[in-house]
């Protein structure tokens, strides 16, 4: 359990009763975030999930954000009238547009059968079956049930009918990874750990349970701030060689979080994702809304810089390694009704990108037995679309927080442009 609570980020503040996080937010001036697109004039609202606010001391945060009203990327692409919040029909990317950004539409049809993705996240979703359910057949996916051996819900145990309380905020976190595995990898296996807290203990038990029930790809929608516990929770719960474990690199702009800075990890930044008239047909910029809020970054201050990371100005681990979309404003499309009304709600967050990516390592094949997949992208960095636009926040180093041609902290080395990137 961490012991640095309260923390000096935001993320520690919005702890405690709803009324005192609110004011907190409001003090701060990010309570409902506004994005203006400057080519519509139209304007996005959306609010952190529940589960943004942790519970208790020493319980991390989900990383995602829900969408509560305006006109997002996707709706402008299709002339949609605004109503991206009245959960009838969707609102946000859905499979066809991410596997067309990011160059996956043969491997997405043709790949992932037979591999298991895990999601770990914190308390019990009671109707994460039947929502991914709704999701797959909306978008004419193949089934993923318990009963064809596709869906699998266990605990951080292994037990499939002792299962955490159930939690409407972290429900809607566990809609989104499960409806991002399933736009991009619908093929593949999905299992479902659920931990009994959102504490680093029974988080990173559930994703040891992840590895011991055979998934090769970990997917973790969560952090908070960096410990000197770090490097134990390391060795306890990451260290997993042929295993690709993606953490979002957190939503509160530049500052490194954990278990992202995790040396055995990948650690999954965000970016606004738009149409465009590009050779590709879209472009990406680093995700950032305001000083606190947007993808994470930076320089651990504790985690040992893995070898195959070279760049030079930081002498620790730094955070990311690659990312994907994470802007609400440019959201994706999740069908979720545990505590909400029933239907279709668009969210971002770099709990939206962390499932991307461990998706599209299962879509390019099983890791070498010994490898840290991190590694991959360093290998092929011309497999990915390099992000050279926007910034997260202020630094003293300017690639810690500002994209630019080749390596930076925001986006990594990139984003998905097919899965040479992320084999051996």
């Amino acid at each position: 359990m961490r012991t640095d609570f309260p923390h000096t980020r935001l993320r520690w503040h919005r702890a405690g009763s709803a009324a005192a996080a609110t004011a907190a937010l409001l003090l701060a001036g990010v309570g409902t975030a506004v994005h203006a697109d400057a080519a519509s004039s139209a304007k996005v609202t959306w609010a952190a999930t529940p589960c943004a606010t942790p519970k208790k001391a020493g319980e991390l945060a989900c990383d995602s954000l829900r969408v509560t009203g305006g006109t997002t990327a996707f709706q402008k692409a299709r002339g949609i009238t605004p109503k991206a919040a009245d959960a009838a029909t969707p609102s946000g990317y859905g499979p066809s547009d991410l596997q067309s950004a990011y160059g996956l539409t043969a491997a997405s049809a043709s790949n992932g059968s037979g591999r298991t993705i895990a999601i770990v996240d914190a308390y019990n979703d009671p109707n994460a079956e039947a929502d991914l359910a709704k999701y797959r057949s909306y978008y004419g996916l193949p089934a993923c049930t318990t009963a064809n051996g596709c869906f699998k819900k266990v605990s951080q145990t292994g037990s499939t009918t002792s299962l955490p309380s159930s939690d409407s905020g972290w429900s809607e976190e566990i809609s989104l990874d499960l409806d991002m595995v399933s736009a991009i990898a619908p093929n593949a296996k999905i299992l479902l750990v659920e931990a009994k807290s959102a504490t680093m203990a029974n988080l990173g038990k559930a994703v040891n349970e992840a590895v011991t029930l055979g998934a090769k790809f970990v997917s973790n929608s969560y952090g908070g701030s960096e410990s000197s516990s770090d490097t134990s929770y390391d060795t306890s719960y990451f260290n997993h060689p042929g295993v690709a474990i993606t953490v979002s690199a957190g939503d509160e702009g530049y500052g490194a979080e954990y278990p992202a800075a995790s040396k055995y990890v990948t650690s999954v930044g965000g970016t606004a994702l738009s149409k465009s008239s590009t050779t590709r047909g879209w472009t990406e910029s680093v995700w950032n809304t305001s000083s606190t809020e947007g993808t994470g970054s930076g320089c651990s201050s504790y985690d040992a810089k893995p070898s195959w990371q070279t760049d030079t100005g930081c002498t620790k681990r730094m955070i990311s390694d690659v990312s994907a979309v994470a802007d609400p404003a440019t959201g994706v499309s999740v069908y979720d009704s545990y505590g909400v009304t029933a239907g279709w709600y668009t969210f971002g967050g770099t709990s939206a990108s962390s499932p991307i990516i461990a998706s599209v390592y299962a879509l390019a094949g099983t890791p070498g037995s010994s490898d840290y997949p991190a590694q991959y992208p360093y290998k092929h960095t011309s497999a990915l679309n390099d992000v050279t636009s926007g910034n997260n926040g202020s630094c003293s180093t300017s690639y810690f927080c500002t994209a630019g041609s080749g390596y930076d902290g925001p986006t990594g080395w990139g984003t998905p442009k097919g899965v040479s990137a992320f084999t051996s």
